[in-house]
C-alpha cells in the first residue's frame, strides 16, 4: 500500500517490528507493531470501512466509561488507524481453560451492555427495525439453502421475512440502545488491572446501530463459535437483569425472536464466506448456529417463523461438505 509507509513514519512506527494477527469474517486486516522502547500499538487496515466511524464510536464508548481501544494515528481516506494495543488475553481461551472465570468473564460483559444502554443510542446510528433485521434473513435462502442444492424461491424467502417481520414488530419493535451487533467472547479482550465493565476490552463495534436491548445479549451467549457454559450464561443473564427494569417475560420473547434472526442470517453469512472468500472453516460452525435456531424456534413468540423456516434443510454432513465447496462462478 503506498500510503502505508508514510502513515507510519508519520506517526513515529515506521521503525517497529511487525506481526501480522489473524482477522475475521471482515476485509479488515491487523498488524500488532512493536518499537525497541517496548511500546506497542495495532495497525487496522480497512479500506473498504469506515475508520473515521470507527474513531468516533470508540471515543463515545471510552466517554462512557467502556474500554475502547484509544486511537494514536487515523488515514480515513487510505483506510488506515493505529490502535492503543489492548493485549491478546481475548476471553474465548481464558473461559475455555478456567470454568470458574467463564462466570466473571460472562457478567463483566453483561455489565459492559448495561453501561452501554444506560446511555442510550448513539446520535447518528442507523435502525435495526422489525423491518430492516427481517430483510437481513434474505441471506439464510440466498446462500445456505441456494447453496444447498435448492432452486432459487423468492416466495419462501418473501414468506420468511414477512413472517420475522411481524414477530419482531410484536416482540422486539424497540431500537432504543446502541448495539454494537458483533459482541461475543473473540471480540472481547480481558483487561484485569482495569474495573467493572472496564475489564473488558471491545475489539469490534464499527458496525454499531440501534435497536434492542437483547440484542447484543443473544450475539454474546448464543455464540457462533463457542458453548457458553450453563453457570455463565444464567450468571450473565441475571447479572443483565438485575441491573434493568425489563419484564423477564417479555425480554425472554425479544431474545428469542432475536435470537431466531441473528442466528438465521449467520448461516447465511457463513455460507456466503465459504464459497466467495475462501473461508471454509466457516462451515464447521454452522450446526452450533442450527442448534441455536431451533432453541429459538422452540419459543412460543417465534411460532409464526417455524413454517416458513421450514424450507431450510439440516446441516447434515453431506450439507456441510457441500457448502465447503467454492462458489466458481463468483
Amino acid at each position: 500500500m503506498d500510503t502505508l509507509e508514510p502513515f507510519l513514519s508519520r506517526a513515529g512506527w515506521a521503525d517497529a517490528r511487525r506481526t501480522a494477527l489473524a482477522g475475521d469474517a471482515s476485509a479488515r486486516r491487523y498488524t500488532r507493531l512493536m518499537r525497541e522502547d517496548g511500546a506497542r500499538a495495532i495497525l487496522m487496515v480497512d479500506p473498504g470501512g469506515s475508520v473515521a466511524w470507527f474513531d468516533a464510536v470508540g471515543a463515545a464508548l471510552r466517554g462512557m466509561g467502556l474500554s475502547a481501544p484509544k486511537v494514536w494515528a487515523v488515514d480515513a481516506d487510505a483506510g488506515l488507524m493505529l490502535l492503543e494495543d489492548l493485549g491478546d488475553t481475548v476471553f474465548a481461551p481464558l473461559a475455555e481453560a478456567d470454568p470458574a472465570l467463564e462466570v466473571t468473564l460472562y457478567e463483566t460483559a453483561a455489565d459492559v451492555l448495561s453501561t452501554l444502554h444506560r446511555h442510550g443510542p448513539l446520535p447518528e446510528l442507523e435502525q435495526a427495525t422489525p423491518e430492516r433485521l427481517a430483510d437481513m434473513t434474505d441471506l439464510a435462502f440466498d446462500w445456505y439453502l441456494v447453496r444447498a442444492g435448492a432452486t432459487p424461491d423468492p416466495a419462501a424467502k418473501a414468506s420468511a421475512r414477512a413472517a420475522f417481520a411481524t414477530v419482531l414488530a410484536a416482540h422486539a419493535p424497540e431500537t432504543g440502545v446502541t448495539i454494537l451487533r458483533d459482541y461475543h467472547a473473540e471480540n472481547l479482550i480481558w483487561l484485569p488491572d482495569r474495573e467493572g465493565a472496564a475489564r473488558a476490552g471491545l475489539l469490534d463495534f464499527q458496525d454499531a446501530m440501534a435497536g434492542h436491548p437483547a440484542y447484543d445479549l443473544v450475539s454474546l451467549l448464543q455464540d457462533a463459535r463457542r458453548d457458553v457454559g450453563a453457570a455463565a450464561a444464567d450468571a450473565a443473564m441475571t447479572r443483565f437483569l438485575d441491573g434493568s427494569d425489563h419484564d423477564p417475560d417479555r425480554f425472554a420473547a425479544a431474545y428469542a425472536a432475536l435470537g431466531a434472526q441473528r442466528n438465521l442470517r449467520i448461516l447465511g453469512v457463513f455460507a456466503r464466506l465459504a464459497a466467495t472468500r475462501a473461508k471454509p472453516h466457516y462451515i464447521d460452525l454452522i450446526p452450533r448456529v442450527w442448534a441455536h435456531l431451533q432453541t429459538n424456534l422452540a419459543h412460543p413468540a417465534c411460532a409464526p417463523l417455524r413454517a416458513p423456516l421450514a424450507v431450510l434443510p439440516d446441516p447434515t454432513t453431506a450439507l456441510l461438505s457441500r457448502l465447503k465447496a467454492p462458489c466458481l462462478t463468483q
